[in-house]
C-alpha cells in the first residue's frame, strides 16, 4: 500500500499549513527541566546552518552524536510536529509506552504543543539509538517534507523500525488506523461542508429575505417619495388657488369699490338734477309771477282816461284856485265863508280818507309782502320736502340695493359654503378611500411577504432536509463500504498493547 503526500493525508507535509508559526523557543522550553542542559546548548548553535541527520545515521555510531546533531533542528521539529499524530506511530515502535503517551499527551502542566514536543524529545532520546530511528521514520511517515529538511534525503518509507518491533500486522495495523482516521476526518470534513453548505444554503435564504425586505423598503421608500411630491403639488395648487381666489376676491372688492363710488356719483348727479329741477321750477313760477303781473298791469286805454281825468282834475283846481283868488276880496262873505268851510271839511275828510287809504294800502303792502313771503316759504318747505323725499327715496332705494346685494353676497356666501362643504366631503371621501386602498395594498403586501417567507422557509427546510439526507446516505455508504476493515482494524488495535 503506497502512501501519497496529498494535502488532505496525515503525513502531508505540515510545513505547507503549520499549526503554529514557526519562532524561537519559548522561555519555558529553555528551561533545564524541560529540554536538557544539551537542548538549552543547541539551541544557542541555531543561527549557524546545522548539518543534514543522514550523515548522522551514516557516519556517527555514537546515539549523543546523533541526538546532538537532531539538536540543531530542535525549533524547527516542536514548531511543527503535532505531538498526538506521531505518538502511535512510536507507541507501534516499541519506543515509548503509555505511561510516557499519557505524560506528554495529558499532563497538565504541558499545556503548549512546543512543549509537549520538547518532552516527547528528551523521552525518545533516553531510548538512544532505536528511538532515534523511530522517530526519523515518524518524520518520514507524517512529515515528508521535514524529514527531507532534516536528513536530505527523500522519504523512502521503510518503516523498518515498526517491522522489527511488531512485524507486518503492526504495520497494517497502523495503516488501518490511520485509513480510519482519515476515513473518519473525511466523514467529518464531509458532514462540515453538509453543514456548511446548508449554512450557506441559509444565509442565501436570508439573503433573499434580506434582498425582498429591502425591496419593500425601497418601494415604501418610493411610495414615500411619490407621496411627498403629490403631496407638494396638492400644496402648491392649494396655494395656486389660494392666490387665485385672493386676487378674484381683491378685484371682486375694487370692482363693488368702483360700483359703490359709480353708484355715489349716480345719486349725486341725481340729487344735482333734483336740485336744478327745483331751482327751473321756482324760475318758473317767479316767471308766471312776473307774467301774472305784467298782465295785471293797466291797459294804455285806461292809463289815456286817467291822465284825461288827471287833467280835467287840475284843470278844475286850476280854476278853483283863480276863483279862490278873485274871491279873496269876499272872503268876508258868508257865502265865501260857508264854502271855505265846507272845503275845509272835505280837504280833512279828504286828508283822513288819504291817511286811511295810506294805511290800508301799507297794510295791504304788508300782507301782501307777508303773503308773498309766506309762499315763499311755502315753496321753500314744499322743495324742502321734495328734496327730502327724493333723498329718502333715493336713500330707500340705496337701501334696497344694499340688502339686495347683501342677499345676493348671502347667497352666494351660502352656495360657495355649500361646495366648500361638498368639496370636503368629496375631498375626505377621497382620502379615506386611498386610505383604505393604501391599506388593504399594505395588508396584499404583507400578506406576500408573509407567503414569500413561508415559500423561502419551505425552500430552507427542503434543503436541510435533503442535507440531511445526503449524510445519512453517506454515513450509510461509509458504514456499508468500510464496515469488515473498521472491524479488522479495531481488533488489532486492541491486541497491539497486549503484545
Amino acid at each position: 500500500m503506497e502512501l501519497g503526500t496529498s494535502p488532505g493525508c496525515p503525513w502531508a507535509d505540515p510545513l505547507d499549513s503549520p499549526d503554529e508559526s514557526p519562532g524561537p523557543a519559548s522561555k519555558k522550553e529553555r528551561e533545564p527541566g524541560l529540554g536538557g542542559g544539551r537542548s538549552w546548548r543547541h539551541s544557542q548553535r541555531l543561527p549557524h546552518t546545522p548539518q543534514p541527520a543522514c550523515e548522522a545515521m551514516s557516519d556517527y555510531e555514537n546515539d549523543d552524536e546523533c541526538w546532538s546533531v537532531l539538536e540543531g533542528f530542535r525549533v524547527m521539529l516542536t514548531s511543527v510536529i503535532d505531538p498526538s499524530r506521531i505518538t502511535p506511530y512510536l507507541r507501534q515502535c516499541k519506543v515509548l509506552n503509555p505511561d510516557d503517551e499519557e505524560q506528554v499527551l495529558s499532563d497538565p502542566n504541558l499545556v503548549i504543543r512546543k512543549r509537549k514536543v520538547g518532552v516527547l524529545l528528551d523521552i525518545l532520546q533516553r531510548t538512544g539509538h532505536k528511538g532515534y530511528v523511530a522517530f526519523l521514520e515518524s518524520l518520514e511517515l507524517y512529515y515528508p517534507q521535514l524529514y527531507k529538511k532534516v536528513t536530505g534525503k527523500e522519504p523512502a518509507r521503510v518503516f523498518s523500525m515498526i517491522i522489527d518491533a511488531s512485524g507486518e500486522s503492526g504495520l497494517t495495523q497502523l495503516l488501518m488506523t490511520e485509513v480510519m482516521k482519515l476515513q473518519k476526518k473525511v466523514q467529518d470534513l464531509t458532514a462540515l461542508l453538509s453543514s456548511k453548505d446548508d449554512f450557506i444554503k441559509e444565509l442565501r435564504v436570508k439573503d433573499s429575505l434580506l434582498r425582498k425586505h429591502q425591496e419593500r423598503v425601497q418601494r415604501l421608500k418610493e411610495e414615500c417619495e411619490a407621496g411627498s411630491r403629490e403631496l407638494k403639488r396638492c400644496k402648491e395648487e392649494n396655494y395656486d388657488l389660494a392666490m387665485r381666489l385672493a386676487r378674484h376676491s381683491e378685484e371682486k372688492g375694487a370692482a363693488l369699490m368702483r360700483n359703490r363710488d359709480l353708484q355715489l356719483e349716480i345719486d349725486r348727479l341725481k340729487h344735482s338734477l333734483m336740485k336744478a329741477e327745483d331751482d327751473c321750477k321756482v324760475e318758473r313760477k317767479h316767471t308766471l309771477k312776473l307774467r301774472h303781473a305784467m298782465e295785471q298791469r293797466p291797459s294804455q286805454e285806461l292809463l289815456w282816461e286817467l291822465q284825461q281825468e288827471k287833467a280835467l282834475l287840475q284843470a278844475r283846481v286850476q280854476e278853483l284856485e283863480a276863483s279862490v283868488q278873485e274871491g279873496k276880496l269876499d272872503r268876508s262873505s258868508p257865502y265865501i265863508q260857508v264854502l271855505e268851510e265846507d272845503w275845509r271839511q272835505a280837504l280833512r275828510d279828504h286828508q283822513e280818507q288819504a291817511n286811511t287809504i295810506f294805511s290800508l294800502r301799507k297794510d295791504l303792502r304788508q300782507g301782501e309782502a307777508r303773503r308773498l313771503r309766506c309762499m315763499e316759504e311755502k315753496e321753500m318747505f314744499e322743495l324742502q320736502c321734495l328734496a327730502l323725499r327724493k333723498d329718502s327715496k333715493m336713500y330707500k332705494d340705496r337701501i334696497e340695493a344694499i340688502l339686495l346685494q347683501m342677499e345676493e353676497v348671502a347667497i352666494e356666501r351660502d352656495q360657495a359654503i355649500a361646495t366648500r362643504e361638498e368639496l370636503h366631503l368629496q375631498h375626505a371621501r377621497g382620502l379615506q378611500e386611498k386610505d383604505a386602498l393604501r391599506k388593504q395594498v399594505r395588508e396584499l403586501g404583507e400578506k406576500a411577504d408573509e407567503l414569500q417567507l413561508q415559500v423561502f422557509q419551505r425552500e430552507a427546510q427542503l434543503l436541510a432536509m435533503e442535507g440531511r439526507l445526503r449524510r445519512q446516505q453517506l454515513e450509510t455508504l461509509v458504514l456499508v463500504g468500510l464496515g469488515p476493515g473498521a472491524g479488522r482494524g479495531a481488533g488489532g488495535w486492541d491486541a497491539g498493547p497486549g503484545e
